[in-house]
Formats: structure tokens, sequence, C-alpha cells
């Protein structure tokens, strides 16, 4: 089943240990949302969303980084304005607090949709993609995936093709803004599930299997033609998901 459940996040959302959450957000809003919305973005905030030159891509950024501060407010406490970020070395964003115990969260869109998780604890990386028709996916996976990825791609029949791909990419992207490291990292040094109803892990990283149990992976249906994926170092984890209704 696809979509999840809308809810409005309300001041005092909780967060509890082994609880990750998941959102997602429309980003093509009615315009007094995405109003509403663009009034608790930071000077800097705003800099950077006018320097996109296409409008859709600046009121993407401007309801996305709204909701975001939304709901770190309402799991943090004070006002979505309020809410200070600073950047890791390749400009992944954490909450301006030095105390490990605090939320970590991470944020991706794709096309008119964005999702964004929350946990306590360990660093988070989530990904979505919109399920466009990829036509040469087998050539963009002989590329960047993994030899035995490639090879479990080719066996997949037609249909279920574009899915399974879409599956590996979710989650390497997802294992990647984890660590922080992006795409600077060889998507090949690892590899993934992806066969369409396959439970999502990591089969090995660097050629360790051991290493590679250690992550957490889920798999997310958040609308109709998209797909994503969680990840986190260690631990068993349960997700819960909802439509960000703001």
């Amino acid at each position: 089943m696809t979509g999840f459940p809308p809810r409005s996040p309300s001041s005092g959302l909780s967060l509890g240990p082994g609880e990750v959450h998941v959102w997602s957000i429309q980003l093509d809003p009615p315009a007094e949302v995405v109003e509403r919305l663009g009034r608790s973005l930071s000077a800097d905030e705003w800099e950077r969303a006018n320097r996109f030159r296409f409008d859709k891509h600046r009121r993407q950024y401007v309801v996305g980084r709204g909701a975001l501060r939304t709901l770190l407010a309402a799991y943090a406490g004070g006002r979505p304005e309020a809410v200070r970020f600073r950047y890791g070395h390749r400009g992944k964003p954490f909450l301006e607090s030095p105390d490990p115990g605090d939320i970590q969260f991470n944020l991706s869109n794709s096309d008119e949709l964005a999702l964004v998780g929350f946990v306590r604890g360990p660093e988070i990386g989530v990904d979505v993609e919109y399920l466009k028709p990829m036509p040469d996916c087998e050539t963009i996976a002989e590329r960047f995936f993994s030899e035995s990825e490639r090879v479990v791609l080719r066996g997949i029949p037609g249909p279920r093709k574009e899915e399974a791909f879409f599956n590996c990419w979710t989650r390497k992207e997802a294992y990647l803004k984890a660590v922080g490291e992006g795409l600077a990292a060889p998507l090949d040094s690892f590899d993934v599930t992806l066969a369409p109803g396959e439970p999502p892990r990591m089969l090995t990283l660097e050629g360790d299997a051991e290493r590679a149990a250690r992550w957490f992976f889920h798999h997310l249906l958040p609308a109709e033609s998209y797909v994503g994926a969680v990840a986190i170092d260690g631990g068993e984890w349960e997700v819960k998901t909802w439509a960000f209704a703001g």
C-alpha cells in the first residue's frame, strides 16, 4: 500500500527510544501554505531560495525547509523560526546543539514530494525518488552499481526492472546520506538488496558482510509513484510514518 496517513504536527511531538519517524511533505501546497511556511525561514535560507532560477524550485525549497522547521519545533519545543542549524563538511544539516542525545534528521526530495526522517541518537539517512520511466536503467547501473547488484538487476523481468533499480538507488543514497558522504563515496563500494519484495538490507560494505549487517534499512512507499528508504547504523527500529498536514 502506498501513502502515509495525514497528521497535523502539534507542539510536543514525542519521539521515543527505538523509534524512527518519517514524514512525507507535498511540495506543491496552496499558495497561502507556501507563504505561511516561508515566514519561518532564516535570512540565509531566503538567500538560497532566491538563487533558484525557476519559481517551482524556489517554492519546493521554501516548503521543504518550512515544514522541516515546523516539525523540528514540534519535536524539540520552541518556534519554527527559532530553529538553528549547523552544517557538516558536505553540507548535511544538524540542529545547533552539541548534545549527542538530540534529534537527528535528514531531508530528501524528488519532484513534488519530500521525506524527512527523525531519530534520537545515531545519524539517519533518508532518500526518496519519483518513479519516472528509466529505459536506460541497466546502462546507469553498469556505471554505478556493484557487480552483484548488476547481475540481480539483469535477471529481473522488464516491468519490475525499474522498480528494482530505484530500490537499489534509494537504499544506496540513504546510506551515503547517513554517513554524510553524498555521492562523494563510490556507489559500488557496498552491496544492497534490490529485488522487488526482498527485505531491504546491506549485504557487504567494502567486502565486509559483518560491517554491512550492522546497518538498519527500511523500505518506504510514501505516495503513488514514489519509493524511499531509511538507513541507520546499528539497532532495530520501529518506523512510524505520516503525511505532513501543516
